[in-house]
C-alpha cells in the first residue's frame, strides 16, 4: 500500500508541475515532454532502489533482480520502438490463422496494401461493407460487376420491388437473370469506392455475393500469389 502511495505521489507531483509550467514549456530546466518522460520512469527507479535496499538476500541475488528488471525495461523499450513492425507481424499472423480476414500491411515501397489469404474452399473470401452493411463476398476477377445475392441485396436496403431482372448472366448454376443497380459505397478496409455498378441475382441463383471488376478494376494493383492476394488502393 505504501508503494502505491509513493507512486501516486510522484505522478501527482509531476502532473502539478506540468500544469503550472505548460505556458513556459519547461520544468526544472527540461522541456515539458522530457520532464514527463522522466516523471513516468521515476516510480520504477524508486521502487527498484527500495527493493534492493530492503532486500535481506545476498548481493548476488540483488544483482540478479537488478538484471531481471533491466531486461524487462529493455523489452518494453524495444517493443515501443518497434511497435509498428510488431503490429504488422501480428496482423499477418492473424490473417494466416483466420483466412478471409482483411489485413492492412505495408508493401516493400512503404505503401499500404490489403492482404487476403485463401480460405479452405480455395478461394479468396472476405467481408466488405456495402452501404455500411457487412456482406460476405468472394473475390472474382471473372465477374464484370459486384454481384449480390438476392438476400444480401435485401439486407443492404435495395428496393427489391423496383428491380427489373432483364440482364442475362452465366453463373456456376447456369444461365440466370440479374437486375442492374448502383451501390452508394463499397469498402474493403481502407479502400472505399462510391457509386459502384452492381447486379442483383435472382433468388437462389447465387450462393455467395461476388466482388467483381466494377470494384477491382479501380484499384492501383491486384497481385495474386499461391495463397495470398494483395490489393492496393
Amino acid at each position: 500500500m505504501m508503494r502505491l502511495v509513493v507512486v501516486l505521489a510522484i505522478l501527482g507531483f509531476g502532473l502539478v508541475v506540468l500544469l503550472l509550467n505548460q505556458n513556459s514549456g519547461r520544468s526544472f530546466g527540461m522541456a515539458n515532454g522530457d520532464f514527463a518522460s522522466f516523471i513516468s520512469l521515476l516510480p520504477f527507479a524508486v521502487m527498484l532502489s527500495a527493493g534492493i535496499l530492503a532486500s535481506r538476500r545476498s548481493l548476488g541475488e540483488s544483482a540478479r533482480q537488478l538484471m531481471l528488471w533491466a531486461l524487462i525495461i529493455l523489452a518494453l523499450v524495444t517493443g515501443y520502438l518497434y511497435r509498428d513492425d510488431l503490429s504488422a507481424a501480428g496482423s499477418r499472423l492473424t490473417a494466416g490463422l483466420i483466412p478471409g480476414r482483411a489485413v492492412i500491411a505495408t508493401g516493400i515501397d512503404g505503401q499500404p496494401e490489403v492482404v487476403l489469404h485463401k480460405t479452405r474452399s480455395g478461394h479468396f473470401e472476405t467481408t466488405v461493407d456495402i452501404d455500411s452493411v457487412p456482406v460476405d463476398v468472394m473475390i472474382d476477377t471473372g465477374a464484370s460487376t459486384v454481384a449480390l445475392r438476392y438476400e444480401d441485396a435485401q439486407r443492404i436496403g435495395v428496393d427489391m420491388s423496383s428491380l427489373v431482372f432483364n440482364r442475362a448472366i452465366m453463373t456456376a448454376n447456369g444461365r440466370a437473370q440479374a437486375a442492374q443497380v448502383r451501390l452508394r459505397q463499397v469498402a474493403l478496409g481502407p479502400i472505399v469506392r462510391r457509386d459502384v455498378e452492381a447486379s442483383v441475382m435472382e433468388k437462389g441463383q447465387l450462393e455467395q455475393s461476388l466482388l467483381g471488376m466494377s470494384f477491382l478494376s479501380t484499384l492501383a494493383s491486384l497481385q495474386m500469389r499461391t495463397d495470398e492476394l494483395r490489393l492496393r488502393d
